[in-house]
Parts: C-alpha cells; sequence; structure tokens
C-alpha cells in the first residue's frame, strides 16, 4: 500500500457503525469466531477460545473483588497470555486493571500498589520477590501466583461468566506513565476510550499485529492490544522485547504491523543485516520517540513504511504525520484539534520558527513553548488520586503536555524536549532537543542526551553532552570539537561545556533515556568526563583534582 494510503488509514478512517462502544462490547463480538486470536511461545488460541478464558477470569474476579471497596487489582506480569486475558476478565466483570512496571523496585513499587488502592496483585514466580517486605496494605492472601497449581486448577474449574453491564464511563485501566515529565502518575482510562482507540487503528482480521512492548505501558495497549480485540486481527505476544529475536519473529509470523517506542527501533537495527531482511508482510511500523535516521533506516531495510507522531498516555494531543513532512517532524493535529505552542508566563501563543539558510533557528526564546491542547479536556480523563497533578495538566481550560515543541511558517509541529529540559546560558533559554538533534550526527555516538548543570559562576546553566559509544576510552577530543565546528546549524550557546562518555545510557522500563538519572548525577560520575576550563577553550579530561573543586564550589552554591 503507498505511504500515502497508509496514512490516511491511520489518522482519518472512520469507525464502522456496528463496533461496540465498550471493550466488553468488543469481547462480545469476538465471542463464536474461529480466527485464529493468540499465539504465544508456540500455542494458540482462537478468538472464542480468547474470550472463554476472559470470561473465566471475569467469573474468578468478581468472586475475588467484591463491590464496595474499589474493585482494583494490580498486574506484575511479562507479555503472557495471562495478562491479556485478565484484561478482558476486568473489562467483563467491571474491575478495573492496574498495570505494574516490574522495573519499579522496594518503595517506589509499594507506593504504586498503594496508591491505585489494589485489592488484589496477580503475579508470577520471575517478579514475585519483587513484592517480598513490602508493606502493600493487603490481606494475607492477596498476592496470587498466576502459574501456581492453585490458580490454574480454579481457571479450569470456573464456568466462563456472562458479561455485567458497563458503560463507557466505566473505569477500566491505570497506567502509569513513564516518567519522564515527573513521578509517574496513574492515568485513567474508562472503557469507552479503550473502546475508541481500539476502533482508532485501521486493521482487518488478516493482519498480524506483534506485541513486544511491555503490556503495563500505553503503548502496547493502544497501538496493539486494544486494536486486535477491535479489529480481529491476530496477535502475537512476546514475553519480552528481544532485539536479535525480533525479525525472525516478524517474519515467522508474517507480521503486518508492529509497535516500538523510545530506542527499541535502534537495538533492531543494530543487529547485522541478513538477505532476508526485506522478505516480510510489514506494511507500518509505529515509531514514536525514535530519531528521522532510524526511521529511514528501517523503511529501507525492511522494506515497510514507518510512522512516528505524537502522543501519550493520557490521549489528549495527538499529532499525525504525513508523507513530505521535514526531517524530525512529529506532525500536525487531528482534525478538529486546536493544538499550540504558547509562552506558560503570559499564556500567548508562541510566534512560529524562523530558520536561516543552515537550518538554525534563529528564534528560539520566542518560537519554543509549552505544546497545549486548548479544546481537548473531555479526551483528558484524569488521574487517579492525584488533584494535583491534573490540577496542573488543565490549567486555564487548556491540556498542557508538560513537552516543549516549536511550530514552523507551515503549521509543523516540531519536539524541542520536556518542559525541564529548558536551559538558560548566558541569559539564553533554549530546549534540548534542538541540540540533541544537532549532536546525534556525531558518527561514533549510537545515543545522545542533553541536559543543563548548574553553572559554577552564575544562576544559570551549563550544557551537558552525554554521549553513547561502544568503547568510552576511545573518544577523541579534538575530532569531536572539529565536528561541532562543522554543525552550521548549530546554536551559538549550544556548544557542550562539559562531555560524559558512557558504555550505556540509562533507561527506562519502555525504552525512553531516563534523563532524570542524567540530570542528579550529571558530570560527577565515574564515567570519563571531558569540559573546558576556559568556556572558549579545548574539551579535555576533568581531572580528580578538578572534579573536586567543581563539587566544593557547587556545595557552596547550594547552602
Amino acid at each position: 500500500m503507498p505511504a500515502e494510503d497508509i496514512t490516511g488509514d491511520l489518522v482519518g478512517r472512520g469507525v464502522l457503525d456496528n463496533r461496540a462502544d465498550t471493550v466488553a462490547g468488543l469481547i462480545d463480538q469476538r465471542a463464536g469466531e474461529n480466527a485464529e486470536g493468540l499465539r504465544f511461545e508456540g500455542a494458540s488460541w482462537t478468538w472464542d477460545e480468547v474470550v472463554t478464558q476472559m470470561q473465566r477470569r471475569a467469573t474468578l474476579l468478581t468472586e475475588l473483588l467484591p463491590g464496595g471497596a474499589p474493585r482494583h487489582f494490580g498486574v506484575l506480569l511479562d507479555n503472557v497470555p495471562e495478562f491479556l486475558f485478565l484484561l478482558g476478565g476486568a473489562a467483563l466483570s467491571g474491575a478495573v486493571l492496574v498495570g505494574l512496571n516490574p522495573t519499579r523496585r522496594g518503595a517506589e513499587l509499594e507506593r504504586d500498589i498503594r496508591h491505585t488502592d489494589c485489592a488484589l496483585v496477580l503475579t508470577s514466580p520471575d517478579h514475585a520477590p519483587l513484592l517480598d517486605g513490602l508493606d502493600l496494605g493487603l490481606a494475607h492472601d492477596a498476592v496470587r501466583d498466576v502459574e501456581d497449581a492453585a490458580w490454574q486448577e480454579a481457571m479450569a474449574g470456573t464456568d466462563p461468566a456472562a458479561p455485567v453491564p458497563v458503560t463507557i464511563e466505566d473505569l477500566l485501566l491505570l497506567l502509569f506513565t513513564s516518567g519522564s515529565t515527573g513521578a509517574p502518575k496513574a492515568v485513567r482510562m474508562t472503557q469507552g476510550r479503550a473502546a475508541a482507540t481500539a476502533r482508532r487503528m485501521w486493521f482487518s482480521p488478516d493482519d498480524v499485529l506483534y506485541c513486544a512492548m511491555p503490556m503495563f505501558h500505553g503503548n502496547a495497549l493502544v497501538s496493539t492490544v486494544l486494536p486486535a480485540i477491535g479489529s480481529g486481527a491476530t496477535l502475537v505476544m512476546k514475553r519480552r522485547f528481544s532485539a536479535s529475536e525480533f525479525m525472525a519473529d516478524v517474519r515467522a509470523h508474517g507480521v503486518t504491523f508492529f509497535s516500538t517506542v523510545g530506542r527499541a527501533l535502534s537495538y533492531i537495527l543494530a543487529v547485522p543485516e541478513t538477505p532476508e531482511d526485506a522478505d516480510n508482510r510489514l506494511g507500518v511500523v509505529l515509531t514514536p520517540e525514535s530519531s528521522p535516521d532510524d526511521m529511514a533506516a528501517l523503511q529501507e531495510r525492511f522494506d515497510c513504511y514507518a510512522v512516528s507522531g505524537y502522543g501519550s498516555s493520557e490521549n489528549a494531543v495527538i499529532l499525525a504525520p504525513q508523507p513530505g513532512l521535514p526531517e524530525g517532524a512529529l506532525g500536525t493535529p487531528l482534525e478538529g484539534t486546536d493544538a499550540a505552542v504558547v509562552d506558560p508566563d503570559t499564556l500567548r501563543e508562541c510566534p512560529r520558527a524562523r530558520f536561516d539558510e543552515h537550518g538554525r533557528m534563529l528564534n528560539p526564546d520566542e518560537a519554543i513553548g509549552e505544546l497545549v491542547g486548548r479544546n481537548v479536556l473531555e479526551r483528558f480523563e484524569g488521574y487517579y488520586n492525584n488533584p494535583e497533578a491534573e490540577a496542573s495538566r488543565t490549567r486555564n481550560g487548556w491540556y498542557w503536555t508538560g513537552d516543549l515543541a516549536y511550530r514552523d511558517e507551515d503549521g509543523v509541529f516540531f519536539f524541542a524536549g520536556r518542559t525541564n529540559d529548558w536551559l538558560r546560558v548566558d541569559g539564553e533559554n533554549f530546549a534540548a532537543a534542538p541540540v540533541e538533534r544537532v549532536l546525534s550526527r556525531y558518527p561514533h555516538a549510537s545515543a545522545v542526551a542533553v541536559v543543563g548543570v548548574p553553572d559554577e559562576r552564575t544562576v544559570d546553566d551549563q550544557v551537558l553532552a552525554i554521549l553513547e559509544v561502544d568503547d568510552p576510552t576511545t573518544f577523541d577530543p579534538p575530532s569531536f570539537d572539529a565536528f561541532l565546528d562543522q554543525q552550521r546549524d548549530m546554536g551559538t550557546k549550544w556548544s557542550p561545556r562539559y562531555v560524559r562518555v558512557v558504555a550505556e545510557m540509562p533507561m527506562t522500563a519502555t525504552n525512553k533515556i531516563d534523563r532524570s538519572a542524567l540530570r542528579r548525577s550529571g558530570w560527577d560520575a565515574d564515567d570519563p568526563v571531558y569540559w573546558r576550563p576556559d568556556r572558549r577553550g579545548a574539551l579535555q579530561r576533568m581531572t580528580a583534582t578538578e572534579r573536586e573543586e567543581l563539587r566544593r564550589v557547587r556545595a557552596t552554591r547550594q547552602r
């Protein structure tokens, strides 16, 4: 299918009249279907068999979660069939599934479970030890192992339940944000929004959707799992993401669609090429937060179409890609969405970005602001038990994304970082993302992050660039400085004063660079660090004496 047709289907195809308005209704439509619904590690279920398993979970959840208290249950599992069956069981029984992140530990995981009022936690032997010693406030039998004999026997002996009446306003999911714009927040997703998400994609029963991104996160559920339920496509589940097995799975299963997020695409592309790479059924790959270079490489190597765009767990502002947009563009708003880039202090819309002949932005101070939706509050269903975060997102009757952006003269939006990615150097404000786009051209770096660190002499920031290279000991400061000199679109204040070279970036569970961790450590880390003692001078290795002096100065300023 031509790229133009695919993109049109992605963003403009209407909802079929005979589709249900709730996830429970969508599941009911799959009942009786003998088409293959699920594949996992050599096993297979028809959609009718999947629905039967969901109905059995609904029966058990009704018994385990009586009315009165919040009927919330946490799921601490890998991508396994039980996760899908429990999702359906929640939809059919009116319970609420809370997706728990297994990379969270100790007090953070305890906080997630207590904050969302889980009355039950379902887990597996791999993840159960994460709960040891935590004060979850649960009854002694409220943590269940879904792989043990008792659970399996209960499932085998449970009669499938008829669905209870649910409405589009009934809560179905609590999904934690990735934490890239602050502490993770539990996003509410109702039956109605989840069903609308399932219908938004263009899939048919002939499609095969590959789910390797974690199901506790919105990316997998919104792009793949819920649309499979809504369309009757075949869902192929992968227990955990594996770059080395990814394309072999895609070919073996005849996959037509998969979604990645963050750096997952770069890991796939790092696997050595084979003559069979283009021998696949792929049509579209969803690649939010991937670099333009990686997207182009994916399309050429695997003969498919890569789509990025912009969205979030909150689902309020969606920017759709279109063919022919400039490199790195997020896209344009869906029809009917009033999206804008505004100055949060004045509430005025920022002027459009202007560029010189080298592509350097001429007015970043005035063009970069926060991305807001001015008529989308009804799409935002709120955060669970977090009125402060809700109020922050809904100021002035608008939805504030927490992301920085700018807009060109043609109305196309570009990402400029998170609101905490603003830097102020020598009195000039700019965002981290445009600097990262320039530094990502450095041929020896597989990933780049830019954060601000305190200036030891003023209240402003200094630029710290973190470069991921295969062998940090091979980093050559003169060649990096020469590279910087050749970048004609490098802003006058953007050149990093500090450079930290790492073998591997810290990552979140959803394959995003953990910038919060990088900000906390800054240049004071065990990795090789280079700096410019003379701010206009050459980059050189930071000595132990220099590091200690900078620590002393920083401590003095923090008093």
